[in-house]
């Protein structure tokens, strides 16, 4: 990371610290009952997910390009749940709130990676819909496995440079005050804010850094969305456009969970009470990695019907 602090060689006053404290559920009432919701929302995600891999990999049908972004979805949600649940538990519930320098970025590090991804991995989704409905005799021709593969391959790689360049940045920073972190993990605004030396790269990443992996894909999603609508409306009839609309309905619920939450925060930012705005952001990165297994097994035929067949098998052995 040298690259990023050149204060490190010249003979500049230079204060990294041993650790930061992490501050932000402490105080809040009754927060161990809300201790206690997250663990099972943990337990829950890391079993949908894990069945949503297994049945991807065990069912032979399941082999389309879709659920390439599928699979990737579930690896994310579960990678990313168990990144930052067990260790938000760790520290609030057994009063581990010192975590050392290193070990925070590499925290903040995996868990803005899998955050991310999340978003990006709607737009494959969000892709795979707009092709299926609008274009369905080149849909074999333009999502395939190859094509699905560096999509999300290009998505990974994308995400991981720009969280490294942010993570970096933060080594360039000199802690001389304060090292206690108003949030519920190794949150970077919070983090670079603390320092006591220019911090105007950090502030321009965390300007830029919403705009390209939040608002850039939601916008994708939803100009898909309406050219699904605007070629429906063209060329189909009522029961058609609803039979052919029904299989984003999944999807839909997906970007709904992930986004919603996202924009009531920002939007009310500043008149949300600091605690409500912390839990609500704690719930919009844990939640949705519960919801979106539960979601494709009830909405996605091919899916369900997997489910029930291997329940079926299991029954008579």
């Amino acid at each position: 990371m040298e690259f990023f602090n050149p204060a490190l060689g010249k003979n500049i006053s230079f204060v990294r610290p041993a650790y930061f404290i992490i501050s932000g559920l402490i105080g809040i009432p009754n927060i161990k009952f809300y201790y206690v919701f997250l663990f099972f929302v943990y337990i829950i995600s890391v079993l949908g997910n894990t069945i949503v891999m297994a049945v991807i990999i065990l069912d032979h049908n399941l082999r389309s390009p879709k659920y390439v972004a599928v699979f990737n979805l579930a690896f994310v949600d579960l990678f990313g749940n168990s990144a930052l649940v067990p260790k938000l538990l760790d520290i609030f519930l057994f009063d581990h709130r010192y975590i050392p320098y290193n070990d925070c970025l590499t925290f903040l590090f995996f868990c803005y990676t899998c955050l991310s991804m999340q978003s990006f991995n709607l737009v494959a989704l969000s892709y795979d819909r707009l092709i299926a409905i609008t274009f369905p005799l080149h849909y074999q021709v333009m999502v395939t496995h190859r094509f699905m593969f560096c999509m999300i391959a290009s998505f990974w790689l994308f995400i991981v440079l720009a969280v490294l360049i942010a993570v970096g940045l933060l080594t360039r920073l000199s802690f001389c005050d304060s090292v206690i972190i108003n949030s519920y993990f190794c949150d970077h605004g919070q983090i670079y804010r603390l320092a006591c030396n220019d911090h105007f790269p950090n502030y321009a990443i965390s300007c830029l850094y919403p705009v390209l992996i939040f608002w850039l894909p939601l916008v994708f999603i939803l100009l898909s969305y309406l050219y699904v609508c605007c070629s429906l409306a063209k060329v189909a009839t009522v029961q058609q456009g609803l039979k052919a609309f029904k299989t984003c309905i999944g999807h839909l619920l997906l970007v709904a969970i992930y986004f919603i939450p996202l924009l009531i925060t920002f939007t009310l930012m500043e008149k949300i009470n600091p605690n409500a705005r912390i839990i609500n952001l704690s719930l919009t990165s844990v939640f949705p990695p519960m919801l979106n297994p539960i979601i494709y097994v009830l909405q996605t035929q091919e899916i369900k019907e997997s489910v029930k067949s291997a329940r079926n098998k299991s029954v008579f052995l």
